[in-house]
């Protein structure tokens, strides 16, 4: 099934979770319900608005493609981000604003 033909309760069940900035909300989404290959954060109640997507996910070829409006934030504007992207994807959505432990931070080539 393609993701056109995925209902809103389709898309909804592959939500893993949210996290914040202080500013904005954002959603983190697999790609599919088993076995994702990739995920994407967007900013929440847009999903147009896509600020990452991380793919290599089954193959450990990690890569990261920024939104637009992201791809100009400093490099520790970006592995904040990211490190609080995977840390949803993984465990779910988080209740306040504060940093992962070093050394469960992932990188991605991107």
């Amino acid at each position: 099934m393609g993701r056109a033909n995925l209902s809103v309760a389709d898309l909804e069940a592959l939500e893993r979770g949210r996290f914040s900035d202080g500013r904005r909300s954002f959603t983190v989404r697999a790609s599919s319900a088993q076995a994702p290959d990739s995920f994407q954060v967007f900013v929440t109640g847009n999903a147009a608005d896509i600020v990452l997507i991380v793919s290599g996910l089954t193959s450990g070829n990690l890569h990261a493609t920024w939104g637009e409006e992201w791809r100009a934030a400093s490099e520790a504007e970006r592995e904040w981000f990211q490190a609080w992207a995977f840390h949803v994807f993984y465990n779910g959505s988080v209740s306040e604003r504060r940093r992962p432990q070093p050394g469960t931070v992932r990188h991605c080539d991107g």
